[in-house]
């Protein structure tokens, strides 16, 4: 039989191991190698603008399944909401995690601002439309002067406050136009929302890659980066439009036609983000 030193001694074994595999506990030496070794720049901005398309796609998820009244909405919810928590652990490792806890919690009020002014649009309740517009686009500004201020070299306070209103401004765009029934400008206003979006990430991105540049490896060359930027959108979008249009189906909602539409539209975009590869002679819709 084991002496209480033991179990004790054991238990902490296990403790430590299941730390260092979740992530929470860094032995010394990986500790001082991921230090010295660059983080590399390239997955650091796609993994920015995979945050945000999450954001994007969450957010409409959620419009389509709150307007809808779908049974889905709340776990649509929770998932939108977590997407705030993954923003905010990512700035972490630059300004802290007070930092990171801060930006999420600005986040989520965005989100739970956007959920309000949802619900009271779809009640028809003016008086709290306007109030919930007035609280969303005032986070909106309270969010901007944050990540100014954590970089104002790169996000001054006017060029993040602009791109900010112009994320809320397209955002209502779309539901807006989900709201009157008018498919082609609701699928017509994601596609706007996506391409600022992926904006703003790289914004973001540059900026704290610019902040601390002995942080990353050097970016690849523009060329490449336009390709694998377009690559990449183009099979988010296949994703994105794919999903949308199974739970239009599923629920049989009025938009199922624009979605199936728009669908294999964006497919054949990705492909043609090929022609500039050598040897390349394909294209199409594939």
């Amino acid at each position: 039989m084991k002496t209480l030193h033991q179990r004790l001694k054991h238990n902490t074994l296990v403790v430590a191991l299941v730390l260092t595999i979740s992530g929470l506990l860094m032995p010394a030496a990986s500790t001082a190698a991921a230090q010295s070794t660059p983080i590399p720049a390239l997955d650091f901005h796609n993994a920015m603008r995979k945050l945000w398309e999450d954001h994007i796609s969450w957010t409409r998820l959620y419009i389509v399944s709150a307007l809808a009244d779908l049974p889905d909405k709340g776990p649509v919810a929770e998932r939108l909401l977590s997407n705030q928590d993954d923003i905010g652990n990512a700035i972490k490792p630059f300004y802290g995690d007070a930092a990171g806890a801060r930006l999420t919690e600005l986040l989520r009020e965005h989100i739970l601002g956007a959920v309000e002014l949802l619900t009271a649009a779809r009640a028809g309740d003016s008086a709290k439309i306007e109030a919930g517009k007035a609280r969303w686009y005032g986070n909106a500004d309270d969010i901007a002067a944050f990540l100014s201020a954590a970089n104002p070299a790169a996000w001054s306070g006017e060029q993040i406050a602009s791109t900010m209103k112009m994320h809320l401004d397209l955002t209502l765009e779309e539901a807006l136009a989900r709201l009157n029934g008018d498919w082609a400008a609701d699928v017509a206003a994601y596609d706007k929302i996506h391409e600022h979006i992926l904006a703003m990430a790289d914004l973001l991105s540059a900026g704290i890659i610019t902040q601390f540049p002995d942080r990353f490896s050097a970016l690849p060359s523009a060329r490449e980066m336009s390709l694998r930027d377009a690559m990449r959108k183009g099979w988010e979008d296949h994703i994105v439009w794919t999903r949308l249009f199974i739970v239009s189906a599923v629920s049989d909602l009025p938009d199922k036609g624009a979605t199936l539409t728009r669908l294999p539209r964006r497919r054949s975009r990705a492909w043609r983000g090929c022609r500039c590869l050598p040897g390349y002679a394909g294209g199409g819709s594939g």
